[in-house]
Parts: C-alpha cells; sequence; structure tokens
C-alpha cells in the first residue's frame, strides 16, 4: 500500500518488478535488520531516484562516448569468492561540476548492467589509489557511490577494497566512514600490494599490483564480457591421452544405455514422471516440459558406484538440477549455477534446454575459461516442443573455479532458414543483437564429493543451523549497531565535557583578573 499510494514517484516497472519478485523485498527487508518501516523508506528513497536518473533507460548510447574513453570505471575479473569487480581507477577521476550527472548516470549504468546480467551476485568494488592525490578526491561522488550500496542497490556489495591510499587522504575516509552503517564498515578493507592477494588472485590482478592480469582497457568494446568459445566445438577433445579419450567417445552410448536401464529400475519402484537422460541428443518432452525432478535415491545410487570405481577410470554422469530459468525462448535448467566437485564423478554438470516457441532455435554455449571445459554440443539448434541436453565436463587437470562463467546465447530461427549445421555460422552473423536471448550461469564449486548435496537444504536441521546463523548475524549487526550509537553518545559526552572544562577555565580566568584589579585598586589606595 505504501507503494502503490505514490505510483506517481515512481517507474511502474520497478513497482511491477517489486511486487512480483520477493527476493527484491527479501533484500531491502534484510538489509534494514527485518524493521519494515526502514525497508519501506529505502524503498521509497531508492525508486525516487531510480525514476529521477530513468535508471531502468539507461544505455550504452545515453552516456557520453568519453565517459567510456577515460577507463575510470569499469567491470573487469572476480575475487577470490567469484564475485565481479568493479574498478574505480581514482587518479582518473577528476572533479568537475559540469559532468557530475553524467558521473553518476554512468555508475547507475554500470550496476544497473551487472544487476540485470548476474541477478542477486554481489559486487566487490576495488578502489585503486595509485598515484591519486587531494585533486582527484570529490566527497559528493564518493558519497553519491556509498548511497549506491547502501540504498539503492540493497546487499549489492560483498567487500570495498581501498588500495595504497595516500595518507593525506586519511582525513577524508574519517568523513566517509561516517556514511556508513556499521555492516558496510566491516566490508572496508585497506590494503598495499603485500595484502590485496587476500582478496583477490593474481591473475586478476593488474601487474602494477602485483598481478600478471595484463588486460589494458580500451573502449569499445564494453570490457565486462569475457566470454569466448569452448576448446571443444560439438563433439569430444583429443586430449594428451588420446586412447582414454577415444575410450570416453566409444563408450557414451553404453553409459547412457546403462544409466538408462538403472533409471528404469528405480522409475518403476518410485513412480518418477520423467527422468532426464544424458545422451546429449535432442528428445521430445512429457505433458510439462517445464517440470525437471531428481531421483535422489538415483544420486545415492551414483555415488556409491563412484566410491567403488577404480581410481583410474571415469564415471560419466553429470549433475542434475530443479531450478529452472523461464526465457522467451528457452527454459534452461540450472538457472544459476553448475555444480562441480572434486570426485571424478563430480567433473560433469548438465544444461537443460527447453525450446518453448514454435521455430527452430538456434543456441551456442560460451565460457570465460574456454581451456578448462569442453561443451557437447556447444553450437547447434534444435527443434520446437524439444529438449536438449548439454554435457559440460572439466578437460584434464582442470579444476573448477567460482570465477568461472557460461553464457548460452539463443535466437530463433525463421521456418525458411532451415536447420543445417553448416548454416549457423552465417545465421549467428546475420542475426540482430536485438533478437539474441543470453543467459548467464556460474560456477559452484562443492567442498564435499556428495552428489545429494542438493537435500541439505530440505533438511530441517540444516535449515535450523542455518536460520540459528542468520539470527547470530543479525544479532552482531545490532550489537555493532549499538556499539556505533554508544561510540558516538561517548564522542558527545567528552566534546561537552571539553566545552565544560574550557567555560570553567575561562571563568577562573576572569575570575583571578577580576581579583587581581581588586587587589591592585586597594593597594593604590
Amino acid at each position: 500500500m505504501f507503494v502503490a499510494d505514490k505510483r506517481d514517484k515512481y517507474d511502474s516497472r520497478d513497482v511491477e518488478r517489486l511486487q512480483k519478485d520477493d527476493a527484491l523485498a527479501g533484500c531491502y527487508l534484510q538489509w534494514r535488520l527485518q524493521n519494515v518501516d526502514d525497508a519501506l523508506k529505502m524503498i521509497d528513497e531508492s525508486f525516487q531516484w531510480r525514476k529521477e536518473f530513468r535508471v531502468n533507460d539507461l544505455t550504452e548510447s545515453s552516456i557520453p562516448r568519453w565517459m567510456f574513453e577515460t577507463g575510470a570505471v569499469y567491470l573487469h575479473g572476480y575475487d577470490k569468492e567469484g564475485n565481479k569487480l568493479f574498478w574505480f581507477r581514482v587518479k582518473l577521476h577528476v572533479k568537475d561540476a559540469k559532468a557530475v550527472l553524467d558521473k553518476k548516470r554512468y555508475v547507475a549504468f554500470w550496476l544497473e548492467r551487472y544487476a540485470k546480467r548476474e541477478p542477486g551476485m554481489p559486487l566487490t568494488v576495488v578502489f585503486d589509489m595509485t598515484d591519486s592525490g587531494l585533486s582527484n578526491i570529490d566527497m559528493d561522488f564518493v558519497k553519491y557511490i556509498i548511497n549506491c550500496f547502501k540504498v539503492y542497490y540493497p546487499k549489492f556489495l560483498s567487500k570495498m577494497i581501498l588500495y595504497e591510499m595516500p595518507w593525506i587522504m586519511s582525513a577524508a575516509w574519517r568523513i566517509v566512514k561516517t556514511w556508513l552503517g556499521p555492516e558496510a564498515i566491516s566490508k572496508l578493507k585497506f590494503v598495499g600490494k603485500n595484502e590485496v592477494q587476500e582478496y583477490i588472485d593474481a591473475e586478476h590482478l593488474p601487474t602494477h599490483m602485483g598481478g600478471t592480469d595484463t588486460f589494458k582497457y580500451s573502449y569499445p568494446p564494453l570490457p565486462d564480457d569475457d566470454f569466448q568459445t569452448p576448446i571443444c566445438e560439438n563433439g569430444p577433445i583429443v586430449s594428451e591421452d588420446e586412447t582414454e579419450s577415444k575410450e570416453d567417445a566409444e563408450s557414451e552410448s553404453k553409459d547412457t544405455l546403462d544409466s538408462s536401464q538403472n533409471e528404469e529400475q528405480i522409475q518403476k519402484s518410485k513412480k518418477s514422471p520423467e527422468t532426464l537422460r544424458l545422451n546429449g541428443k535432442p528428445r521430445v518432452s512429457g505433458e510439462n516440459p517445464e517440470v525437471k525432478q531428481v531421483n535422489f535415491l538415483e544420486e545415492s545410487l551414483k555415488v556409491d558406484e563412484c566410491d567403488k570405481v577404480d581410481s583410474t577410470s571415469r564415471t560419466k554422469t553429470a549433475k542434475k538440477h530443479v531450478t529452472v530459468f523461464k526465457g522467451p525462448l528457452l527454459h534452461i535448467s540450472p538457472a544459476e549455477e553448475l555444480h562441480f566437485g572434486i570426485k571424478d564423478c563430480e567433473r560433469k554438470s548438465l544444461i537443460v534446454l527447453n525450446n518453448v516457441t514454435k521455430n527452430l532455435v538456434a543456441f551456442k554455449v560460451r565460457t570465460t575459461a574456454p581451456e578448462k571445459y569442453r561443451v557437447k554440443p556447444s553450437n547447434s539448434s534444435f527443434e520446437p516442443g524439444t529438449s536438449l541436453d548439454i554435457i559440460v565436463s572439466l578437460h584434464g587437470g582442470f579444476e573448477a573455479s567460482p570465477q568461472d562463467r557460461f553464457l548460452v546465447m539463443a535466437a530463433e530461427m525463421d521456418q525458411s532458414t532451415g536447420a543445417g549445421t553448416l548454416d549457423l555460422p552465417q545465421f549467428w552473423k546475420e542475426v540482430p543483437k536485438t533478437k539474441v536471448m543470453e543467459h548467464r550461469l556460474r560456477c559452484h564449486v562443492t567442498e564435499s564429493s556428495k552428489p545429494m548435496s542438493l537435500l541439505l537444504d530440505e533438511n530441517p536441521l540444516h535449515s535450523n543451523i542455518k536460520n540459528n546463523q542468520e539470527d547470530l548475524h543479525s544479532k552482531i549487526i545490532r550489537l555493532l549497531a549499538s556499539n556505533k550509537r554508544c561510540e558516538e553518545q561517548i564522542d558527545e559526552c567528552l566534546w561537552f565535557q571539553k566545552m565544560l572544562m574550557g567555560l570553567v577555565s575561562l571563568l577562573m580566568a576572569i575570575t583571578c583578573s577580576a581579583l587581581y584589579l581588586l587587589y591592585t585598586d586597594r593597594s593604590r589606595l
């Protein structure tokens, strides 16, 4: 009702999204420690800002080109937790009152772009203060950046790394700290060259920070797309051990048949309506193509089999997922993450595509780590009303990383276009970007090699532990807030004490002066 009564102050698209997206409302509540009134005030302020800056309509063409060319702000690389790095090169920022609004909209453009591409994933902000000085400090702009994460994009900040901050800026950052809440203050990390690799691996750090990343910013294009074509194009790769790879390809059908027989036996006992096949070929869906069920009994049997196999043999099972992203052309499962583990049976993951259109759909899969993964198939097309299984497997001795990302691209093909694989390269050259659907997937690396880990979320004991952790986290935040208020009150008391001592000293000085004058007058008399 609070939002509905003030529709004229907001963009209707934001109101509609809030009403449909429970996770968004939950972010505001969690950021305000479940205080509904505070959360509503935060939503009000955030939505008014979004309308004022026309955030939903920000595009690359709506930002002055020179701002992109400076390279002062951009997205590139990942921290150790797999969060995208949002770089601010402070030395390239010069305070200019005429460009303040454009700079603020420029930051909003990057944040909104990332929020749409990586929903629910936080950012790590890096202030690179190398060779910066007082002339680069713009307190109003810094306060705006703070508000972006404090109000406009709740729970969006993973950490804020300040690299090589000059001592002359220390006073300015003391002021900045007063603008931050207790939780945000805990996210500040002041680092130098020796400490920065505690948070970011060398491969994602520029050379002047002691890293090995040779990336040089240039525009165009925008630098936040790191996706490349995987090594494997529509088939297995010949690895160092050619014989082993050939055996993999030849035994694929046999493994699929054995897997299908096991599934039939389990399906009869459990009466499961649908079990996913891992043959990497299109198949016609059942009554409801959106429903993806995981047979946990089957997964537990596969764990036992995986533990029993010899260490030199390979397991051809890929993880199955139940979450579904519903796009205009494809429904994609899993919706957000591909799970990989340590054991051989966890070195494969499954992407299931469902064609929900009335035409052929062409697709291709790209990744930020093409040398690590093989994808089968990685570029093809399939019929309307069918689904396709894509096997993503780790290649050689590589290990999955939270920084790895996959991009699924899809475009609808006209009936006259045809489905020939030979036509796909030309099709991708000619298809307009506006007609290409994109969906990003990130990697989740499981510490324990248990394929049934998906059941943990449904375990009451696990839920209780998780709730207790959240309660403890909330109590810590409240304690920090109370501590902050106590510090402020102590500061006020100290200030009052100093003022009182000053007044007392002044009064004593006046009294002494008066007594001295009185004494001298009497002496003259």
